[in-house]
């Protein structure tokens, strides 16, 4: 039988709950464990796919194309597995069902209620993950204790405590200790009645992590101890970090948070193994070069509309022991008089995915700046058509070039819509999404960054190059450098006199880890490294070794 954790979280939202859950995987699968992990999210939309970025941030997709919280980005990265659509489940999702089973004539005419209906419908979620050949799964509750909305979820696994045994299920709850500056102290307060309100509906935390900005004092450990009625070693300090999120897992385990879940489990297995993630927050310390990339996007102002390409630049940076140091431009800036201007000094320039019309003329401008001056450039999704369609109106003679997703009625539609895309009339879930393989031309940069002919890669998009433009884009200098394995779609397209200009249909940046960086990453990197270093020279890269200041 699995073993079953879940984590919860209080005080405040944004603790980093979908960190947490992903370091306390990283370390039970080192411990030679297999892990599944996923999230319960209590809003009722049916997935975040039609969701805005600037409510929700990133949407996540998984391989077998399932639309996602940003969190489960955050389950890869730590754990190098891949999740499933079996690892986010949301309100929405589970009415849903319940609504269509009830329909069905499932409940043989019996009132529909919250419990036992939607308790025994999410405890059902939670066992999907729990195939005979898992150790543990790990399911993380979204939200924050007290919410309304987390109500049902905190219920069911209350109730799931008893269905399986208490020896075989744990909570964990994550909360907060802020210090208050005018006192000079640390308050436990809030810590007590977050878990206070976990115990009123029955719910006892085995652990508790506790984020603080602060070292815990001796004397709050206690305190929390005694007034949340858990094992002072417990109590396991969170405290925010000075480098890298990646340097949680090894907070965790300095205060053996492995062998606290393998004694309250009863698992018998012995310490993670983790050198190489040691040797990664040991690079991470002592970068000595450093990069500056502008990301021209459209929801630059949410910290988490961007999160795996800030990440996958971090990886990447990481293998060239380079800081990557990010200047996020809003799209629609460089529409405006000498807005071009911040695009001088950086040494790469990134394009991300989106949806809609607003501020592309500014990123269509970045791709020309980019392309006209020689700087390296990596398009993603969206930015991919805005090279297509830049590369369209300023070599191929296409003035009217553009997309039909901003212009249906366009005569030079180079970006279009897909053909099974014309009937699609619900925006949930119905987009080309998931992994899908793509035959990389020889003799190309991608070829050369990925190192093998047919890679597989994550999309999310409706619209495609048009293959009626093939031949002119080609004639005049863009290389389709990957396709499909029929060749009907566009994967990647590159520009032949220009050092390092990338630009694809897919989210590379979704297979990104700190420990296997994605290779076009790599790749755009080190040719930024080396832009950097014809344009500045060498003593302009190097980071000055104040990184290595001792610990305070």
């Amino acid at each position: 039988m699995a073993k079953h954790i879940f984590i919860t979280g209080g005080v405040v939202s944004s603790l980093g709950k979908g960190i947490t859950t992903g370091a306390v995987g990283m370390l039970l699968k080192r411990m030679g464990l297999t892990v599944k992990l996923q999230k319960l999210d209590p809003y009722l939309n049916v997935d975040p796919g039609t969701m805005n970025p600037y409510e929700h941030g990133e949407v996540y997709v998984t391989e077998d194309g399932a639309e996602t919280d940003l969190d489960l980005g955050h389950y890869e990265r730590f754990t190098g597995d891949y999740v499933s659509r079996e690892s986010n489940f949301t309100t929405g999702q589970i009415y849903q069902e319940i609504i269509r089973r009830e329909r069905r004539g499932d409940f043989l005419g019996k009132t529909v209620q919250v419990v036992p209906h939607v308790t025994d419908e999410i405890k059902r979620c939670i066992r999907t993950l729990a195939k005979p050949d898992v150790d543990v799964v790990i399911t993380e509750i979204g939200g924050t204790a007290g919410d309304i909305e987390s109500l049902p979820f905190l219920e069911a696994i209350r109730q799931f405590r008893h269905d399986v045994h208490s020896r075989n299920c744990m909570f964990i709850h994550l909360t907060l200790v802020p210090f208050i500056r005018a006192a000079g102290e640390q308050k436990t307060k809030p810590t007590q009645q977050s878990v206070g309100e976990l115990r009123r509906i029955g719910i006892q935390p085995d652990v508790l992590i506790v984020r603080c900005e602060r070292h815990l004092t001796a004397d709050s450990k206690k305190k929390i101890a005694l007034f949340c009625n858990v094992d002072t070693e417990a109590v396991i300090e969170e405290k925010d970090v000075d480098h890298s999120i990646y340097e949680v897992p090894l907070m965790l385990l300095k205060q053996e948070l492995d062998r606290i879940i393998a004694e309250r489990l009863s698992l018998p297995v012995g310490r993670p193994r983790i050198r190489d993630w040691i040797d990664v927050v040991e690079d991470v310390k002592h970068l000595q070069k450093r990069v500056k990339i502008a990301i021209v996007g459209k929801y630059i102002n949410h910290q988490d509309a961007y999160k795996s390409i800030y990440e996958a630049l971090a990886h990447a940076g990481i293998a060239h022991k380079t800081k990557v140091e990010i200047e996020r431009i809003e799209a629609e800036d460089l529409e405006k008089k000498d807005g071009l201007k911040r695009l001088e000094k950086v040494h790469g320039i990134l394009v991300p995915g989106g949806f809609g019309q607003r501020g592309t003329e500014g990123k269509i401008a970045a791709v020309r700046f980019a392309r006209e001056r020689k700087i390296p450039y990596l398009g993603l999704c969206l930015g991919m058509q805005m090279a297509v369609i830049e590369f369209g109106r300023h070599v191929c003679g296409l003035a009217e070039a553009t997309s039909s997703e901003f212009n249906a009625d366009a005569k030079q539609a180079v970006i279009d819509l897909m053909a099974n895309q014309r009937d699609v009339k619900d925006m949930g879930a119905t987009m080309r999404l998931g992994a899908y393989p793509c035959v990389i031309k020889d003799g190309t940069k991608a070829r050369a960054a990925y190192g093998k002919e047919q890679v597989a890669e994550r999309h999310r998009h409706r619209y495609e190059f048009n293959n009626q433009y093939r031949e002119v884009y080609e004639h005049r200098g863009m290389v389709f450098s990957g396709l499909s394995p029929d060749g009907r779609l566009v994967e990647i397209v590159e520009v032949t006199d220009h050092p390092w200009f990338v630009a694809v249909q897919f989210h590379p940046e979704f297979k990104s880890t700190p420990t296997d960086a994605h290779p076009l990453f790599k790749d755009f990197i080190n040719a930024t490294l080396a832009y950097a270093k014809d344009k500045e020279g060498e003593a302009a890269l190097k980071l000055p070794q104040a990184s290595e200041k001792a610990p305070a």
